[in-house]
């Protein structure tokens, strides 16, 4: 089905070892998203954990498929830029609605916003 018992020792070493560390790094992760207790503290370690483990796998993609095709295979680039700004972007989005939606309902585990008062406390 695909030739790549042609690939030389050392470039599938590499390859085990790259898709390996994104697996690691997408496990670690998914164990911060279970662990974690506040959603705060969650949003980080997939966000983390998914951004560092598909670049990864995205660099052992291009590796495997640039030895194969003998010529150099660049597509992931793109899916690695779009990760790298969407995943960060959508944690912080994230983040603020939940931060907004706390503050509107005087959830005391956050700060009020600047210069409001909240029952009992003081400005800020």
């Amino acid at each position: 089905m695909t030739h790549a018992a042609d690939l030389p020792l050392w470039a599938a070493l590499i390859i085990a070892v790259l898709l390996l560390l994104g697996a690691g790094l997408a496990l670690v992760g998914s164990f911060g998203l279970l662990r974690l207790r506040g959603f705060y503290e969650r949003v980080h370690a997939p966000t983390l954990g998914t951004t560092l483990g598909i670049c990864s796998v995205l660099a052992a993609s291009m590796l495997f498929f640039s030895l194969l095709q003998t010529r150099l295979v660049l597509h992931e680039i793109l899916i690695a830029v779009l990760m790298v700004i969407t995943t960060p972007v959508t944690l912080m989005l994230l983040a603020r609605a939940a931060l907004y939606r706390d503050r509107v309902e005087r959830n005391g585990s956050v700060p009020p916003p600047p210069g409001v008062r909240w029952e009992g406390g003081e400005e800020r």
